[in-house]
């Protein structure tokens, strides 16, 4: 939901008296601008529903990958909303939002009669609208029977509905707790149905279907259940790893409710004090196999419910399987994903992290050392424990086991160590290998970096620009001067990069001129030169036309129209006029078939 909240039925009386105000300006100030692009699309698209407001308040649905509800209202002079998709729980002014808004606007809301009220709200004031209080009263005076009816029959189609009721039922029926019509709930809610596979569009419902019942199975833990709650909370984190398997869950949308319920069986193991032996051993071996992280670090988390009996069941039972695990050297891939080694190592490194034994953490971390990285890791854990004698070793031993292959962040670690220890030649050779290594613009700037920090830039930049000069030398053959078509080689992208990032861009020009260099960077200098040199990147916009439309979508096209309509402003400011005539007529008959890129050229004068 948006900053301001949304006015309370208290304030409904005075809803006669009032209208919405809602202004494209305010709108747009209250999201984003791809939000608003969507927005727009859903308007003119028509997925707005039927419009209603008491005058404060302004609700609709929209269509999308589902029904949402949106409700939009005034507020300290700004707009703001809720939305019933993924974005508005997270609080974001949707697209939905502003498809209402734009709606509102559309049915007259710019149009004030002399009141002050919009043509809308005159329209729905003018017949009274009825609250929540109104309902509330009507329902009350209707027979109890008759009430039964019209809830049954909504339970058919309310599937939430229906649940929480059945959980309710079997919480306070006659005969007592029901915890057979829990796990039939928490079936029912991660069901993917009839077609087997819950896609993006369906995950945000599925995914509010779960939390509902992880909610009641909470309020079973308030009544007095917790031992019920244990089993309950592992059954229905077991179906929730099983429904990760045949779900589009992109959004990670499924993480909130599988939070939930470890914290709900956290909860329920310290109030029911289940055997610490029994939930150690459970605990482990649900660690050791999930493919989901359920209960990672169970050890730390769980270690207030375990005490010095569970917490002694864990680690031997780790100990026994660490014991097995075999020692992976420098460049030693084979065996390093069998069976459950990397929950294995987390598993390890919890139980020294909480016996607060760093060598025994380091003696874990370098059972593998098949990754430079990892040597890093050992290196910081001494680095963080001030032993700055270790802290060198790994990191040193990490580029001697990997010469070929560092690891750019271990690169870092010890130059950083070696400029720290005032060995700045060594940090700057290692800063150099690496330059040698990739010689892009990330590995320049890092040279820079790091040579001013001892004041001998212009000798490395010097040392770097001609190494560069001499590898372009080696891999490219004579270029006719000034090309940019598309099929170029693009020999001097890195040196035009560099240029350009010292904002020296006619060095950067020269450079493309003498080499070539990548489309987007041709485009970067054409518009560093557009206003001073108009000639010289005329040909360069032309030159994108083709690829650009080639993509065949409606960006493309939107693009390629832009384009055109800058190419024509060049060549009128050259006087060109006429050769733009016969210009746009090439394109359009170049591009004939193509009626969507045909009706936005239509639109270029």
């Amino acid at each position: 939901m948006a900053s301001g909240a949304r006015p309370s039925t208290k304030r409904q009386s005075n809803m006669a008296k009032r209208q919405i105000h809602i202004t494209k300006a305010k709108l747009k100030r209250a999201t984003d601008s791809r939000s608003w692009e969507r927005g727009e699309n859903y308007f003119r698209q028509g997925r707005v529903g039927p419009l209603l407001t008491d005058g404060q308040t302004l609700m609709a649905k929209v269509s999308g990958r589902r029904n949402y509800q949106v409700r939009l209202w005034a507020q300290d002079n700004q707009v703001d909303g809720e939305c019933s998709c993924p974005m508005g729980d997270a609080g974001v002014f949707c697209k939905h939002c502003v498809a209402v808004g734009l709606e509102y606007l559309n049915q007259g809301a710019d149009n004030v009669d002399a009141d002050g009220l919009t043509s809308l709200a005159r329209m729905q004031l003018a017949k009274p609208a009825v609250s929540l209080d109104d309902l509330r009263e009507y329902l009350a005076k209707q027979n109890k029977a008759d009430l039964v009816e019209m809830l049954m029959d909504q339970l058919t189609q309310d599937d939430r509905l229906r649940e929480s009721l059945l959980m309710k039922v079997a919480l306070h029926g006659p005969g007592g707790l029901d915890l057979a019509t829990y796990r039939q709930a928490i079936d029912s809610a991660t069901d993917a149905g009839p077609g087997g596979f819950v896609d993006y569009g369906e995950s945000y419902d599925f995914v509010r279907r779960i939390e509902s019942v992880v909610e009641s199975i909470s309020e079973l833990l308030e009544e007095g259940y917790p031992a019920e709650v244990i089993d309950l909370t592992e059954y229905a984190l077991a179906s929730c790893e099983n429904a990760l398997g045949y779900m589009d869950d992109s959004d990670g949308s499924m993480s909130a409710p599988m939070e939930r319920l470890g914290e709900i069986h956290h909860a329920a193991c310290r109030a029911a004090k289940p055997d610490p032996e029994v939930l150690a051993r459970r605990l482990f071996k649900w660690e050791l196999q999930t493919d989901w992280d359920t209960f990672y670090g169970a050890a730390e988390r769980y270690a207030d419910v375990l005490g010095e009996k569970g917490l002694a069941v864990y680690r031997k039972l780790a100990e026994e399987l660490w014991s097995k695990t075999p020692q992976l050297s420098a460049g030693d891939r084979e065996g390093r994903y069998e069976g459950h080694r990397f929950r294995l190592t987390s598993i390890m490194e919890s139980l020294a992290r909480a016996d607060g034994d760093l060598e025994a953490l380091v003696s874990i971390k370098s059972r593998d050392l098949s990754y430079p990285y990892h040597y890093l890791e050992i290196a910081e854990i001494y680095k963080k424990a001030r032993k700055p004698a270790k802290t060198l070793e790994w990191a040193e031993r990490g580029m001697k086991d990997f010469p070929n292959h560092p690891d750019s962040r271990l690169v870092d670690f010890l130059a950083e160590e070696y400029h720290r220890r005032k060995r700045h030649d060594e940090a700057m050779a290692l800063i150099w290998n690496r330059f040698v290594r990739s010689s892009g613009l990330s590995a320049y700037q890092d040279l820079c970096k790091h040579a001013k920090r001892i004041r001998q830039w212009p000798t490395w930049r010097g040392k770097a620009l001609e190494y560069l000069q001499a590898i372009i030398g080696k891999q490219t053959r004579p270029k006719q001067q000034g090309r940019w078509d598309h099929q170029s080689k693009r020999d001097h992208s890195t040196l035009v990069e560099i240029y350009l990032w010292e904002k020296d861009v006619e060095t950067a020009w020269t450079q493309a001129q003498t080499g070539g260099c990548s489309d987007s960077l041709w485009m970067r200098l054409a518009e560093l030169r557009e206003k001073d040199h108009p000639a010289d990147t005329l040909p360069i916009y032309q030159a994108q036309i083709n690829p650009i439309v080639q993509q065949k979508s409606k960006p493309a096209y939107r693009e390629a129209t832009a384009l055109i309509r800058k190419i024509k402003k060049l060549m009128t400011r050259l006087g060109q006029e006429a050769q733009f005539a016969k210009y746009l007529a090439a394109v359009r008959q170049a591009h004939k078939p193509k009626r969507n890129f045909m009706a936005m050229l239509a639109r270029v004068k």
